[in-house]
C-alpha cells in the first residue's frame, strides 16, 4: 500500500481576492481548543501577494514538531506580517473555549496594522465581522489556504514552546510533551497531584476529576511538542496569558 499524500494548501483563496483588488490578505488560526489547560493561542500572517509558496508548509497537524519548527522562521521572514494573540484560563472559563478562541483571534489581528480582508479557519462566526472586518470562513482552512496553514504552524509553535516554559513550573504533567492535550501521563498526573492554576476547571475531565470520578477521563492522542527557544522570554508574560496590551502600547508581531 502506497503512503497517504497529505493535503497541500494552495492561493487559490488568496489570489481571489488579490485580483478583486484585496492585496492585503490575512490568515488566521488558533491552536488548544482541545487542550486540559493553558491560554488558547492565535496567530495572523499577513502574506505578500503573487507569494512564492515555502516547501513543506501544510496543516501543522499534520506535521511533526521537527518539520514545523524547520519552517516556522522561514514563515516569519518571508511574510509582510505576523501575530500572535492569546486568551487566558480565566477567559475561557468566563466565556467558554470557543467565544475565547476567537477573542485570541481578534488579539492576533490587532497585531497587523492594516489588512484588506480575512481568511478564518472553520465556520462562519456570529458576529466575528463587527470585530475584524470582511473576513471568509474555510472549513478545513487550514488544509486548503496558504495563509491560513502559515498562521497554523506559527499559533501551534508558539503555544508548545509556552508549554515547554509552563512545564519547567509545573513539571509534573508532562507538559513538554503533550502540549496540555489529553495523554496517559497527563491524566494520572492530575490524578495524582490535583490540577494546576492553569487547567481548565469548567472543562468535563477536569470537573469530574475535583468531584473524584476518576474512572470517567477518557484519553486523546498524544504528542512530541517543540522545544524551548531564545525567541520566549523566562517567564509568560501578561499578553501571554491573554491580558489585553495597554492602550498606545507597541501591538505590532509580539
Amino acid at each position: 500500500m502506497g503512503r497517504v499524500a497529505l493535503p497541500v494548501p494552495h492561493l487559490r483563496a488568496e489570489r481571489r481576492l488579490w485580483q478583486d483588488g484585496k492585496r492585503r490578505v490575512v490568515g488566521v488560526d488558533e491552536v488548544g481548543l482541545g487542550a486540559l489547560c493553558a491560554p488558547v493561542v492565535a496567530a495572523a500572517v499577513l502574506v505578500r501577494p503573487n507569494c512564492h509558496k515555502i516547501p513543506g508548509v501544510r496543516d501543522s497537524k499534520t506535521m511533526s514538531a521537527r518539520q514545523r519548527e524547520g519552517v516556522v522562521d522561514r514563515i516569519k521572514v518571508r511574510v509582510e506580517a505576523w501575530g500572535v494573540g492569546a486568551a487566558s484560563v480565566a477567559e475561557i472559563e468566563r466565556l467558554n473555549i470557543y467565544h475565547a478562541a476567537h477573542l485570541a483571534m481578534r488579539r492576533a489581528l490587532r497585531r497587523i496594522e492594516d489588512y484588506d480582508h480575512v481568511l478564518v479557519d472553520g465556520r462562519k462566526i456570529v458576529g466575528f465581522e463587527d470585530h475584524v472586518g470582511p473576513y471568509t470562513a474555510i472549513v478545513d482552512g487550514d488544509r486548503s489556504s496558504y495563509a491560513i496553514a502559515c498562521a497554523s504552524i506559527i499559533a501551534k509553535v508558539t503555544r508548545d514552546r509556552l508549554m515547554s516554559r509552563l512545564a519547567v513550573r509545573y513539571p509534573v504533567y508532562g507538559w513538554e510533551l503533550n502540549a496540555g492535550y489529553t495523554t496517559r501521563h497527563h491524566v494520572a498526573a492530575l490524578a495524582e497531584h490535583g490540577p494546576s492554576v492553569f487547567h481548565r476547571r469548567t472543562y468535563a475531565r477536569i470537573r469530574t476529576l475535583l468531584e473524584g470520578d476518576q474512572l470517567a477521563m477518557g484519553l486523546e492522542g498524544d504528542g512530541t511538542m517543540a522545544a524551548i527557544d531564545d525567541e520566549l522570554s523566562a517567564e509568560p508574560t501578561a499578553a501571554w496569558l491573554g491580558v489585553p496590551t495597554p492602550s498606545g502600547a507597541p501591538v505590532r508581531r509580539w
